[in-house]
Parts: structure tokens; C-alpha cells; sequence
């Protein structure tokens, strides 16, 4: 009976009989596949910023890749009007505030369903995750009702708490998977050397989930940052969203797709900046964790 060679070992000997060419042309089919998906990743990103350098009149006129007289008058203009600088940084006050109120709520709750068991627990963790099949459309007159008559209405608070009906369920979710990675034993061990459970959950098991903790901050801060139903139907002037301007900026001579352009690449600097300080955690994250 002849030898079976095993499968690395086949998997050699054809590489070997393929010819240099073919090899070649073997190793460059999955970087021109990478570098295709780059660029229809990267082109939308790109268009943006190139009409956001162009005058109106060019880009309706003529489709051009690149622009011919590239200009930062649109930019010039909306960080120096009040009302695009207001309207930025009430969508930055909160979307940290819900952020910040997510991720601490979702962090004792995500303990108490791992470390805990008691009657009801899969039923309540199933009807937080319920709040998610429902769009924000359903529960944008119940909030916006409630908020008018306790006075709540057209404040960062509104938006803020109003996104936590979808973060806090996504946060506690994922931050379950990553308490549960924690060996019990090491909650038992603080117990035995005399630690508070306060004491114990800051200083020693926090550290221990900070990469969970950075991805849940992260997907917070995105969902928070470019919700636009409920942000404009829950304020009016004083805590317009920066998108509620974006969506009104139309002039006697009709959309001015320039300004529109400058201004969402100004949406996405945010963005950029979170992942930047957050990135090795997400990377962690997601190799860790259940997202």
C-alpha cells in the first residue's frame, strides 16, 4: 500500500512543481483583491474631501476626480458661524454624556449577570436586548412627550438619555463576554485579602476588562454620534445637533453641496480621533471579547 503523503506536505510538493509565473501571479491575486477593496473603501472618503475643496458651480458643471482650484472657504465659514460651533459641540456634549452614563451602567449590570444567578436573570437579559429590534422611529413621540412635560426637552441631557435605551443593552452585552473571561477565582482571592467590592472592582477587575471596556466606549460613542432621528426630534433650537444643521443648510440658489461636503468631513474627525486613542484596545477587543 503505497504512502499518504499528509496534506501540508502535498500542499509543498504542488507549490513546488507550480512554475514561477504561476506562483507569482498566485501571490499577487490577494493583494490586488486587498487593494481593490482599499480603494472602493477609501473613494467615497476621498469624493467628500474633494467636493469639500470645490465650488458649487464646479461640481455640478463637470465630474472631475481631483479639484482644479481647491479652496477652504466652506471650512473658513462653518468654524467661524456660531451656529455650526454651537451646534458641534452640544453633539459632542452628548454623545460623551451618554457614553459615559452607558458604560457605567452597563458595568455592574455585565457583573451581576455573570457573577450572579437569580430568578428572572435570562429573561431580563433577553428583554434589554429587545429594545434593539425596534427602530428609534417607535420611541421618538413616547420620549419626546415625556421630555416636553419634565422639562428635559431641547437639552444635551434629552439625546443623551434617550441613546441609552439603545447603548446600554449593546454595552451590557458586550461587556457580559468579557467579565465572563475573568476567572472567578480571582473574585474570591480579593474577598479573602480584605478588599471592598468597590475597592476591588476598580482597582483590580476594571484593568482586567479595559479592552472590553474601550470597545464598548467606542460602539457608544459611534451609535451616539451619528443618530440623527432622535437627536433632531428631541430639540429644537438650543441643543440642535450638528447633523440637524447639516440637514438645513439650503439657500435662495438651493443645496450647497460644498458646505455639505466640508461639514461631513468635519463629522467624521471625532471619529477618527476615538479610534486613534482607543485602537489597541478594539483590536484586543475583538480578538477577546464577543463582538
Amino acid at each position: 500500500m503505497a504512502d499518504v503523503l499528509p496534506s501540508a506536505e502535498l500542499a509543498v510538493a504542488r507549490s513546488r512543481s507550480q512554475s514561477p509565473a504561476a506562483r507569482r501571479a498566485h501571490g499577487l491575486l490577494p493583494k490586488l483583491g486587498l487593494a481593490v477593496y482599499l480603494l472602493a473603501l477609501m473613494l467615497p472618503i476621498y469624493w467628500l474631501v474633494s467636493m469639500s475643496l470645490r465650488s458649487n458651480e464646479d461640481i455640478m458643471s463637470t465630474l472631475a476626480f481631483w479639484p482644479h482650484h481647491p479652496s477652504l472657504q466652506k471650512y473658513y465659514y462653518i468654524l467661524n458661524d456660531s451656529t455650526w460651533v454651537h451646534a458641534f459641540g452640544v453633539s459632542l456634549t452628548y454623545v460623551a454624556l451618554n457614553t459615559v452614563i452607558s458604560v457605567t451602567a452597563a458595568l455592574p449590570a455585565a457583573y451581576a449577570f455573570n457573577r450572579f444567578h437569580f430568578i428572572g436573570d435570562k429573561y431580563l437579559f433577553f428583554w434589554l436586548l429587545s429594545n434593539l429590534m425596534a427602530p428609534a422611529a417607535v420611541y421618538a413621540m413616547p420620549f419626546f412627550n415625556f421630555y416636553y412635560a419634565i422639562g428635559l426637552f431641547d437639552t444635551v441631557w434629552a439625546v443623551a438619555l434617550a441613546h441609552c435605551l439603545f447603548n446600554v443593552p449593546v454595552a451590557v452585552w458586550i461587556l457580559e463576554g468579557f467579565v465572563a473571561g475573568v476567572p472567578r477565582e480571582i473574585d474570591e482571592m480579593a474577598a479573602i485579602d480584605g478588599y471592598s467590592f468597590p475597592r476591588f472592582f476598580i482597582r483590580i477587575f476594571l484593568p482586567l476588562i479595559a479592552n472590553g471596556v474601550g470597545v464598548t466606549a467606542f460602539f457608544c460613542f459611534m451609535f451616539s454620534w451619528v443618530e440623527q432621528l432622535l437627536a433632531t426630534t428631541l430639540t429644537a433650537t438650543d441643543a440642535l445637533p450638528f447633523a440637524a444643521v447639516m440637514s438645513r443648510s439650503y439657500s435662495v440658489s438651493g443645496m450647497d453641496w460644498s458646505l455639505l461636503a466640508a461639514a461631513g468631513v468635519l463629522t467624521m474627525i471625532p471619529g477618527a480621533i476615538v479610534i486613534w486613542f482607543v485602537r489597541n484596545h478594539i483590536a484586543k477587543g475583538f480578538a477577546l471579547g464577543r463582538v
